[in-house]
């Protein structure tokens, strides 16, 4: 599977999937009756037919990963892990989160990072600010901003961050390779690259990678470990760790990803 769709043909159907299952969800979290119509499928998803384990959403955060953010926002994530964990964010630092959704991953990094540093979020979906914002106030946060926009083309100039995490988003973009192109562009040298998502095994079935409602099931889209790090490397970044963690489905797992751009 190449990491580019173009995006004026099957990679703008995706998206459109994908934005009207985030608003959803979003609208779902707001009228207080869960993540709805979760991106990574129907919440609680399990490993199989048979386990019932969630493997995405507010479960795994642990004690204290979620300090700063309301319950509200940790109960409306989609996401695969916890980004914030592994970020190494220190006092000053300005973090951008790719498809910030309802914004627990943004208000914990605010509090990581304050008094010196901000977090920004970026989603497409109006549905999904909306809530953001909802919860950024209910959380008294002001060192956040928040942004409408395409992770395919993030609406930041160069070198203009210190962090850019993600919570399981990047799969579900029909060109990855872009997405990869973008962060590393508007981090400034030396900056970090930490995000949670899904990998593909190599032996992913082609029924599967074709059904488009696995698309927004974070399944369908996801890159191989091999391909992920092609693209972290075709976009100018080093230092890559692709740390495989919990199975999300028979063919894939959540993985946490990271890399650096050249000082």
């Amino acid at each position: 599977m190449d990491a580019s769709t173009d995006l004026d043909g099957a990679g703008a159907d995706i998206r459109e999937v994908v934005r009207e299952r985030y608003a959803a969800a979003a609208r779902a979290a707001a009228a207080g009756t869960g993540p709805g119509a979760n991106c990574c499928g129907p919440a609680p998803v399990a490993t199989d037919d048979a386990s019932g384990t969630q493997v995405f959403g507010d479960v795994l955060y642990g004690a204290g990963d979620a300090a700063g953010a309301p319950e509200a926002a940790v109960a409306a994530s989609l996401g695969c892990g916890v980004p914030t964990a592994v970020a190494a964010l220190r006092d000053g630092d300005v973090v951008l989160d790719l498809g910030s959704g309802g914004g627990a991953d943004v208000l914990i990094s605010a509090g990581r990072v304050a008094p010196g540093g901000r977090a920004i979020g970026l989603d497409m979906t109006d549905e999904m600010l909306d809530l953001a914002r909802a919860n950024a106030a209910a959380a008294g946060a002001t060192n956040v901003e928040w942004l409408k926009g395409h992770i395919e083309e993030i609406p930041l100039p160069d070198a203009s961050v210190d962090v850019v995490i993600s919570n399981c988003v990047i799969n579900l973009s029909g060109d990855k390779d872009r997405v990869l192109r973008e962060a590393a562009r508007v981090l400034r040298p030396g900056g970090r690259f930490a995000v949670s998502d899904v990998i593909a095994d190599p032996d992913m079935d082609a029924a599967t990678r074709a059904d488009m409602a696995q698309w927004t099931g974070c399944i369908a889209g996801a890159l191989t470990r091999e391909q992920f790090e092609r693209s972290l490397r075709a976009a100018g970044l080093v230092d890559i760790e692709v740390v495989e963690g919990h199975r999300v489905h028979e063919h894939a797992a959540s993985a946490i990803v990271r890399a650096t751009k050249p000082a």
